[in-house]
């Protein structure tokens, strides 16, 4: 009877071992699963993280931030002014790169070596300054120490006029600025648009109905205005002005 006694007792301790190793093996598969999960779950927050910054740089541009604008933050801001993401019409190729032959062709007025207005810096952004030119081409202007480029006028294209107290803050820069009539059919718009697509450093393009032109260029001290839009002769006069001035003010910023 004792033999039988312990001969079961052995078996139940094996069979208490058992369970115990069963239970033990399946809270480690347990807490296996969450650490995967868990695991996993960082992977795809990461991943989220990775393509939403990617967005942004790799000329996909954003909803609020079209590529097609060529926005550049580290020349100024936005200001809020409506940005034009629309893809531009591929110019033809140069015919006339000359400045002065380029606009003469075009029947543009190239006015070159304006007189300095001054460009000192003033706090309020919502002052009515006035330039003895249109559109302006120097003069005092907004200013900024918590802005990228100092209260500048972002890089970009631009669907509304922006204010002319940042453009010119911008020009001080050394930027260029394609300006055209908002009444200028959609397709020169787009012709327009296109030749700041091929080249846009340091460019800015908006449409402007004060002005006395059609289409117009400036640059620091520098304009061409073109009463009418003459085509392939307008892009040319357009890609020269840009080429001969660009980079050039009293405090040009590096492109």
């Amino acid at each position: 009877m004792g033999s039988r006694r312990e001969e079961k007792e052995r078996l139940r301790q094996q069979r208490i071992a058992a369970q115990r190793r069963e239970a033990q093996a399946g809270q480690r598969r347990l807490v296996l699963g969450y650490t995967v999960a868990g695991l996993l779950a960082a992977a795809v927050v990461v991943g989220i993280i990775v393509v939403i910054a990617s967005g942004s740089s790799d000329g996909s541009g954003t909803e609020d931030t079209p590529a097609n604008a060529h926005v550049d933050p580290n020349s100024g801001i936005t200001a809020g002014v409506e940005l034009d993401g629309r893809e531009g019409t591929p110019p033809p190729p140069v015919e006339q790169a000359r400045l002065e032959q380029a606009a003469d062709a075009a029947g543009c007025d190239l006015r070159l070596d304006l007189p300095d207005e001054g460009n000192s810096h003033f706090a309020d952004e919502n002052k009515d300054q006035q330039y003895d030119t249109n559109p302006p081409t120097s003069g005092d202007h907004f200013g900024s120490n918590t802005e990228p480029g100092a209260g500048a006028l972002a890089d970009g294209a631009y669907r509304a006029t922006p204010p002319f107290v940042r453009t010119v803050h911008s020009l001080e820069h050394g930027r260029i600025e394609f300006q055209y009539s908002p009444d200028l059919p959609e397709e020169d718009q787009l012709a327009i648009k296109g030749v700041l697509d091929e080249d846009p450093e340091g460019m800015l393009l908006f449409p402007n109905a004060d002005m006395p032109y059609e289409v117009a260029a400036t640059a620091w001290t520098n304009m061409l205005g073109c009463k009418r839009y003459e085509g392939a002769a307008t892009l040319d006069a357009l890609r020269a002005f840009r080429d001969t001035l660009r980079g050039q003010g009293p405090e040009p910023v590096p492109l």
